[in-house]
């Protein structure tokens, strides 16, 4: 037998343990795992100048998978690597640079050089941990850009909050709550129902039942509602649970804002593992889908917690969106700017973070005569939870904030966009039976998504990439200049807790369509 080559770790993959899991013991050798192996392009991808040739044209798909998927000799070097281990090859998509392989445990730690035990989270959720990086030899790391899915730890959290009366937080004495067209209309949303629009959202756990669903929409005068179809993605479906304060609250927040709004939308709910392998796939699977025009994500987590390479994968995933002209909307966490770290340090969250993500942050808005009278920041911290904000650790400032975002040390800054997040003045939902008022920045990023869908179905086109025409248009904003999220308050102009402000709906379609 020839002998096997020296391997070494694959930068970015090293992580740490999980703080307060409790050992269970040795994952099982003959435990099926299954991983992502992410393969570099083909060609170099440099998104700026991209995006330069793209000002009046978005990439076509077959264009990307083209030009900067992958080779098919750069899997045929993974493959070969996954049989000399016993390993099994599933899935191959060179438009998405993945390999899916899936084996026993004990071929899985020898092939990556990986020691995987069992644990269980605090809530009893169990899991495979690995301290330290995956490794590979030279020959099969030179193509590759990670491996995901060794270690399926919970990865993400879901960014809502449900007011006094569905058992979380204490509602403030002036609290109301609005239905989402409501909203849509105090932000001047321009008249439309998205038609011939498809919003995908992410999930990482919960369900949604579609009767329910009817009997929402319905109860607000939309019939018919929004198409919905619900997309498996790594072994998840959608699988209700029962708990309106559980994931089926996120799942069913997301749908039913953007769906109220944009009711001519095909809604596509990408259900995935909370794992950074299930979160990538779901993501990537969104946006190559040839039916996306706008995705919205409502999970995350503080960006010490991703290891490089998901942090880097992610990123370089909305990129592609980017040049597909595809916005990537992504609540900015609710946690305010510590985000719920408890180190006494600033924190933000990701993949909100990553550059070319629309991080979205919160307000409380109160009306007057059918209007807004007042919006703030959704803050501070300490009274039911405050919108994240602040700058990355990891991530540069893009090119579109400069001269507008100052400083946090030329970091990126976040949120990018802001709406309606406090669950004192939050969404009117009908979750697992239940007519309850749900909040947080998770309602923000359906609510933008849907007011993408109504825009490209208004204006019969889509803007291409979005962000430098936002930051390019103050008139297209409400600017909140009141509150803060923690160490960072709000001012004229940008700023870490509302970003460039609140919608103007039809103003935004003015500038950027």
């Amino acid at each position: 037998m020839a002998k096997r080559s020296r391997q070494t770790t694959v930068p970015g993959s090293e992580r740490l343990p999980v703080v307060g899991a409790k050992k269970v013991g040795k994952v099982p050798a003959d435990e099926t795992v299954e991983v992502t192996v992410r393969l570099r392009r083909a060609a170099k991808f440099d998104v700026r100048k991209v995006l330069a040739r793209r000002s009046t044209r978005a990439m076509t798909r077959e264009e990307l998978a083209s030009r900067f998927g992958a080779s098919a000799e750069d899997a045929a070097i993974v493959k070969d690597f996954a049989r000399e281990y016993g390993l099994a090859v599933g899935e191959v998509d060179l438009a998405r640079r993945s390999i899916v392989l899936h084996g026993t445990a004990a071929a899985m730690q020898k092939a990556f050089g990986v020691k995987l035990t069992a644990y269980r989270t605090r809530d009893q959720v169990r899991f495979r941990q690995r301290k330290g990086g995956v490794k590979a030899p030279a020959k099969v790391q030179s193509v590759i850009e990670g491996v995901f899915g060794l270690d399926d730890r919970p990865q993400a959290h879901p960014h809502f909050r449900a007011r006094q009366g569905s058992g979380r937080f204490k509602a403030h004495a002036a609290a109301q709550d609005f239905t989402p067209p409501a909203l849509a209309r105090l932000y001047g949303f321009p008249k439309s129902r998205g038609a011939g629009e498809c919003i995908a959202l992410v999930e990482l756990g919960g369900g949604y039942d579609a009767g329910e669903m009817k009997t929402y929409f319905q109860g607000l005068g939309i019939t018919p509602g929004p198409t919905l179809n619900a997309v498996s993605v790594d072994g998840a479906h959608n699988a209700p649970e029962g708990d309106p304060n559980g994931d089926d609250g996120e799942v069913v927040l997301d749908i039913q804002v953007c769906g109220a709004i944009a009711s001519g939308a095909t809604i596509d709910v990408y259900f995935a593992p909370n794992t950074d392998r299930g979160f990538l796939d779901a993501v990537t699977r969104a946006i190559h889908d040839p039916q996306t025009t706008v995705v919205s994500i409502s999970w995350g987590g503080p960006e010490e917690s991703w290891t490089a390479q998901m942090r880097a994968a992610m990123e370089d995933a909305f990129q592609e969106a980017a040049a597909l002209g595809i916005p990537v909307f992504v609540a900015a966490g609710d946690d305010g700017s510590g985000d719920g770290v408890n180190d006494g340090k600033n924190h933000v969250d990701f993949p909100a973070s990553a550059p070319h993500a629309i991080a979205c942050g919160g307000t409380h808005v109160t009306t007057k005569n059918n209007s807004i009278g007042s919006e703030t920041v959704w803050g501070p911290p300490g009274k039911g939870g405050a919108t994240g904000g602040g700058f990355s650790r990891y991530f540069a400032r893009p090119p579109w904030q400069k001269g507008i975002v100052t400083g946090g040390g030329n970091k990126r800054g976040l949120p990018d966009v802001a709406a309606d997040a406090d669950p004192d003045t939050g969404y009117r939902i009908l979750v697992d039976g239940t007519r309850t008022t749900f909040g947080g920045t998770s309602a923000v990023a359906p609510l933008w998504a849907a007011l993408l869908a109504v825009c490209n179905a208004k204006a019969r086109k889509h803007p291409g990439f979005l962000l430098p025409s936002l930051y390019g248009a103050p008139a297209a904003f409400r600017d909140i200049t009141s509150g803060s999220n923690g160490s960072f308050a709000a001012g004229p102009g940008w700023d870490a807790c509302t970003g460039l402000g609140s919608p103007v709906g039809t103003k935004l379609l003015a500038a950027a369509w």
